[in-house]
């Protein structure tokens, strides 16, 4: 009884390359890096090195569940990306298109409420105290780092 090979397989409405290594498939999976992939690998009892299209269908849905709710599988808390909701509070993992559209409704009400971060997103510079001297030239249009005498 053998397994046909599946040269693309669907995890979390995402295709994966079924000829990549099954750590390295899961990172295609927007919110999943390496750590976090090869942690669901360890819960799901998946060897990371085997290839993404030998798996069976039962791994596949196993692994499924651990990176839709991985707290619930025993995954440490700081592995997840979004502690402490804003609006409800509580710590979840989001994934794919979840995670774009939180981000930018996070985005936008930093900009509602005028807080520093958001007014820095707004005008289009760095947000976390980086330099803009010699840095981000490409944002704010063309110019020279220092003014020169004439």
């Amino acid at each position: 009884m053998t397994q046909e090979f599946k040269h693309v397989i669907r995890i979390v409405n995402t295709d994966l390359d079924g000829k990549k290594q099954v750590l390295f498939a899961l990172t295609k999976i927007k919110g999943v890096g390496e750590m976090f992939a090869n942690m669901a690998c360890k819960l799901a009892s998946v060897a990371t090195n085997t290839r993404a299209g030998d798996l069976t269908d039962a791994e596949v849905k196993r692994l499924e569940e651990i990176l839709k709710e991985p707290l619930q599988h025993g995954a440490p808390n700081w592995m997840i990306n979004r502690k402490k909701d804003y609006e409800t509070g509580e710590d979840k993992h989001l994934l794919t298109g979840d995670l774009q559209l939180t981000q930018q409704l996070d985005v936008t009400r930093l900009k509602k409420i005028k807080s520093y971060r958001g007014l820095r997103l707004q005008w289009g510079v760095p947000v976390r105290g980086q330099r803009t001297r010699s840095n981000f030239r490409n944002k704010k249009g063309k110019g020279l780092g220092v003014k020169r005498k004439k």
